[in-house]
């Protein structure tokens, strides 16, 4: 009788196993940005497939949605990771960025002077304040 439940909780348990083993990884590097449209909706799939995100490079201008839909938690940031934030050219989709961002990465932008159409850069030791090294 113990080995039929065993038996029966290790099928329910392995295929949660394989998915977790399963787990994808997406390197971001040097990432100049474009359509935020665009960005938003590569993220919004990437995320509902559950991907880790390695921020290794830059992620620049429209990159930077993947922060509304990547949770903290799935991003890791490597000593020679950066995030550049600026205004977009559509004022509807700056709009988009700044929602995106939490509540403490708007008040980083903030406190290093707003949103502007030059970059504010973001990185080491900045960066390992907000998301966990990898």
């Amino acid at each position: 009788m113990l080995r039929v439940v065993f038996a029966g909780l290790l099928f329910l348990v392995t295929p949660f196993a394989a998915s977790v083993a399963a787990a994808e990884t997406i390197d971001v590097s040097d990432a100049h940005g474009g359509s935020v449209a665009a960005y938003a909706e590569r993220w919004k799939e990437l995320a509902a497939r559950g991907v880790d995100v390695r921020i290794v490079g830059k992620c620049q201008s429209a990159c930077t949605v993947l922060l509304g839909y990547i949770p903290r938690s799935r991003i890791c940031v490597t000593p020679t990771a950066s995030f550049g934030f600026h205004l977009a050219h559509r004022t509807d989709m700056t709009g988009v960025l700044w929602h995106a961002y939490a509540e403490d990465i708007r008040g980083w932008i903030n406190a290093h002077g707003g949103l502007a159409t030059k970059l504010k850069w973001m990185s080491a030791p900045d960066t390992y304040h907000y998301f966990h090294k990898c």
